[in-house]
């Protein structure tokens, strides 16, 4: 009669892991994975933008044009600096556990990811269009 009891508490047991389980796979990322999702796919372009702005530097002088590659180089530059500037600042806002293992945050910790999100967003269209205009104009020589 023990043995059937056990048998039942580890079968309650289990089949409540696994619903817990199934529950999470099911909700989709987390905010935390969308953030970081974001991050992972600007950051393979950070050399790209290192290799624009060497096409670029090349090309700056007086001229309007000169000018121009000046400006696309300048936002590119900035580009690169603002991802260096939200990856320092989101380090220091959250730990390792927080980030890769799902740790749970606390009310102020949520508060910042709701605002992390919004400006990796805005990081990427930065980074993008930076890209964009200074890969058009490149092709117009």
């Amino acid at each position: 009669m023990k043995t059937v009891a056990s048998f039942l508490i580890c079968t309650l047991i289990f089949i409540s892991f696994s619903c817990k389980q199934e529950k999470k796979a099911s909700d989709g990322p987390t905010q935390m994975e969308q953030v970081m999702a974001v991050h992972d796919e600007v950051m393979p372009k950070m050399g790209t933008l290192g290799k624009l702005v060497g096409e670029l530097k090349s090309k700056v002088d007086t001229t309007e044009m000169g000018q121009q590659y000046e400006v696309a180089m300048k936002d590119l530059q900035a580009a690169n600096k603002s991802m260096m500037d939200w990856m320092m600042g989101f380090g220091d806002r959250f730990d390792s556990d927080e980030i890769l293992d799902g740790k749970e945050l606390t009310e102020e910790k949520q508060k910042w990811l709701d605002e992390e999100e919004v400006k990796v967003n805005a990081l990427k269209e930065q980074i993008n269009s930076s890209i964009e205009k200074a890969e058009l104009l490149l092709a117009k020589e």
